[in-house]
């Protein structure tokens, strides 16, 4: 029978609990008193949450297994304003609990099916039969991965199916934009939007619960330049012309606009520019509503750090 236990967004301070995570990490460390501990984090498809585990030696830091499900019994403290849980108990879960473990993490909203779908049929609007092809030839090798690779490690989207959502919700977003503006071509646009991060499928390694890494390629060169180096693998299968190969490379290359954060250009067409703010729109929706989802209407979040260390606000009205 499958153990229920309490969220980790249900959490109160002073209660102990009894609740089944997912064991992110685990590390032995030293206290100011020389004795050992394990600072440990849990997860849950509700967010994630610190532990400490004090006393603890190195046969318990051994015995854990990272990125498996625990029957956790524990305190719920508060430090520095943020919750923690004390550890009384823990336990791995039986097999049949295990079977289930996909349900433990942090996903997207939408089934990862649906999603590729959506994206598939923004590719078939694409008239531009070169585009087209170029699209639909790196969505094919990467289709399967799609499915459960997030977006990134701990920033936007660093969820299950995260890259899936990051890209249907950006297409929405630029259909929208192409309305709204005469003469933007909708091929460029819904082409940047598909390719611009899906060599973040190589740049991180991740297994299918979309808890990710960074690849050694990616920690080389990143996703921007595996990107260009798939794109001219996929233009020269296809051939593709050079003026388009160009102008798809040109907006992965420039899709982070500032030398700082990876592109050594800045667009210099429209699509590319609009596929840059694009981006930042769906980036900067998520970070705020994941930063403040757990807080009542009228407060202040934690400071974010993807948001310059700002306390962010969820805003109290009323119809």
């Amino acid at each position: 029978m499958k153990f229920e236990g309490i969220k980790i967004s249900d959490l109160v301070p002073g209660e102990n609990i009894n609740g089944i995570f997912l064991l992110r990490s685990a590390e032995l460390k030293l206290s100011s008193n020389k004795k050992n501990y394990l600072d440990i984090v849990f997860t849950d498809s509700t967010g994630n949450v610190p532990a400490k585990w004090w006393d603890a030696n190195e046969a318990d830091y051994t015995s854990l297994i990272q990125n498996k499900l625990y029957y956790v019994n524990a305190r719920v403290d508060l430090w520095k304003d943020s919750l923690q849980l004390t550890l009384n108990k823990i336990k791995l879960a039986d097999d049949e609990d295990q079977k289930q473990i996909a349900d433990y993490v942090p996903a997207a909203p939408l089934s990862p099916e649906s999603m590729l779908e959506e994206i598939y049929l923004f590719a078939s609007k694409i008239k531009n039969a070169e585009i087209r092809s170029v699209v639909m030839s790196i969505l094919d090798k990467k289709e399967e991965k799609l499915m459960y690779y997030p977006a990134a490690k701990s920033l936007h989207h660093s969820i299950r199916s995260g890259l899936l959502y990051h890209i249907v919700r950006m297409l929405r977003c630029g259909e929208v934009l192409c309305k709204v503006y005469e003469g933007v071509n909708t091929d460029l646009v819904f082409a940047g939007v598909i390719l611009h991060d899906l060599a973040k499928i190589g740049e991180l390694s991740s297994n299918e619960l979309g808890i990710a890494e960074y690849s050694k390629q990616g920690q080389f060169l990143g996703h921007i330049i595996m990107g260009v180096e798939e794109l001219d693998r996929a233009g020269k299968l296809v051939g593709a012309s050079e003026e388009t190969m160009l102008l798809l490379k040109h907006m992965i290359v420039s899709h982070h606009y500032e030398a700082d954060y990876g592109s050594p250009k800045k667009p210099l067409f429209l699509e590319a520019e609009l596929l840059h703010y694009i981006d930042m729109i769906d980036a900067r929706v998520y970070d705020f509503q994941n930063a403040t989802k757990e807080i009542e209407p009228g407060q202040f979040s934690e400071p974010v750090w993807s948001l310059d260390r700002r306390c962010v606000y969820k805003v109290d009205l009323h119809e």
